[in-house]
């Protein structure tokens, strides 16, 4: 078996799920412009320089769904899906992951956003697998909080090995490749075969060069 793990924010998309779903909400009226625009340029600022911290992170976007059900979110993230996500996705990675696909790699997509908000993503790419940090629902509403080991940093390795554990995959025998943009996913892509670069940030970019891994564009 062979293994082929895409990151999605700034990776197969040319943008970040979480925060363009903010401002999804912003621009539908669903969210406060004037508290929650700054909270997501913050975050999205502490993210890209790798300071952001993890937890906050996940709850501070995990909160915009709070006190609903997914059955009240559903119209709108396929709205979203269809306006804000697929004009954006990359026709570069969508083609990397049909050629893993051709030569019989599996493909799963591993991301920090929730999977509430990016299992619609996964299955526009043709993308069977996902592993993303999980929202807490209790009593059919979502509470606002994440549930389990968030998939963000290390976590995206310790998810990793869990989810081959669960398939009967044994992680040590696996080929693997790792396309991601991000410093946070260093952990990740020290761990897989194969690591590429995409659109990669400063930091990565420099990890990259030091490593020899390869670095591409896609558009």
């Amino acid at each position: 078996m062979r293994l082929a793990l895409f990151d999605l924010d700034h990776t197969l998309l040319d943008g970040d799920s979480d925060q363009l779903w903010c401002d999804f909400l912003i621009d539908k009226g669903f969210l406060d412009k004037a508290i929650f625009s700054a909270k997501n340029e913050a975050m999205a600022h502490d993210y890209k320089s790798g300071a952001v911290d993890v937890q906050a992170f996940c709850e501070f976007y995990i909160g915009t769904l709070t006190l609903k059900s997914p059955q009240d979110w559903e119209p709108l993230r396929h709205e979203f899906l269809n306006d804000w996500v697929i004009p954006r996705l990359c026709a570069g990675g969508k083609a990397q992951i049909e050629s893993h696909q051709v030569n019989g790699d599996r493909v799963v997509m591993t991301t920090a956003t929730n999977r509430f908000i990016t299992e619609l993503t996964a299955a526009y790419l043709g993308v069977q697998d996902l592993i993303a940090t999980e929202a807490e629902v209790h009593e059919g509403l979502f509470t606002g909080r994440t549930q389990g080991v968030l998939n963000m940093r290390e976590g995206k390795v310790t998810r990793l090995k869990a989810w081959c554990n669960a398939q009967d995959l044994q992680w040590e025998q696996l080929e693997t490749w790792g396309y991601s943009d991000s410093i946070n996913d260093l952990p990740l892509l020290e761990a897989v075969t194969h690591a590429t670069v995409t659109q990669g940030d400063v930091k990565l970019r420099a990890e990259a060069a030091k490593r020899g891994w390869p670095q591409i564009e896609w558009f």
